[in-house]
């Protein structure tokens, strides 16, 4: 029996293979050539392999993995903003604001005070923005309070460091600045709201690794990856000669980042 109640299952599939959609050509297998497109730094790979006691084939891996990782971010920003599309009284503006919330019966934000709307930027994490970011989303929310005296304006983070629902403080200008209907709000904090229920966040991160799954497996063009990127560091290994394997690796290493510089 389907456990969520604020979006039905089918829109809930269909919401997950569209994120997993996004991930595009990140799914594409990696060869050499993709491996070192923007040119590793072997030096940093040589201390992590040496520092971490790893192995080549683990070194390799994981910075494939960063690769892929380094623009899935965006990815998941689009699950954590869509989703609204589908809860009852929320937007999903194609510009403007992420989120949309209306409820005419009333929104309790802090301390009694009650609006019909909330407008909402989304970030992954508060500390990912800086200063000149957080002072020009902060005055867009002071604007659109001066437009709108029946609203109020959440910074709504999914990677928080507790469940909160606060007045955010930033500085603008070099002056700390707040408001009370200018919010920073935890993504269960958010779900909550919406939902009018308080476990609404947690509920949908239990079924979402088993609908991931699901999705995955109907989707056809979804492959595991096929890198093939240690192949060819082990036969370029191989014909460079080296006794020493693990230095022959290193040298096909140091091959990505300073194959043009004097002595290589």
């Amino acid at each position: 029996m389907w456990p969520l109640t604020f979006i039905t299952e089918e829109q809930f599939l269909e919401h997950v293979q569209a994120t997993i959609g996004k991930y595009g050509e990140k799914l594409n297998s990696f060869d050499l050539k993709r491996f070192n497109k923007n040119i590793v730094d072997p030096i940093k790979l040589i201390f992590d392999k040496t520092v971490y006691r790893a192995s080549w084939d683990e070194i390799v891996s994981n910075e494939i993995f960063r690769q892929r990782d380094k623009s899935n971010n965006n990815d998941i920003g689009y699950f954590h903003q869509r989703i609204f599309q589908y809860i009852e009284n929320c937007e999903v503006p194609a510009t403007g604001w992420d989120v949309i919330y209306r409820n005419p019966e009333g929104i309790e934000v802090s301390d009694g005070n009650k609006v019909s709307t909330v407008f909402v930027e989304m970030k992954n994490k508060h500390n990912t923005m800086n200063s000149a970011s957080a002072g020009k989303t902060f005055i867009k929310m002071q604007a659109q309070l001066l437009e709108d005296d029946d609203c109020a304006c959440f910074l709504v983070e999914a990677i928080a460091q507790k469940s909160q629902n606060i007045k955010w403080e930033t500085t603008v200008d070099k002056k700390k600045v707040g408001h009370k209907l200018i919010r920073r709000v935890s993504l269960d904090e958010f779900y909550a709201i919406v939902t009018d229920q308080d476990d609404a966040f947690y509920q949908m991160c239990m079924v979402l690794p088993s609908v991931i799954k699901k999705a995955v497996n109907s989707l056809e063009s979804v492959e595991v990856p096929n890198d093939t990127v240690m192949d060819e560091l082990k036969k370029i290994a191989t014909e460079n000669g080296a006794k020493d394997d693990d230095m022959a690796i290193a040298m096909a290493v140091y091959m990505l980042g300073f194959g043009g510089y004097k002595g290589f």
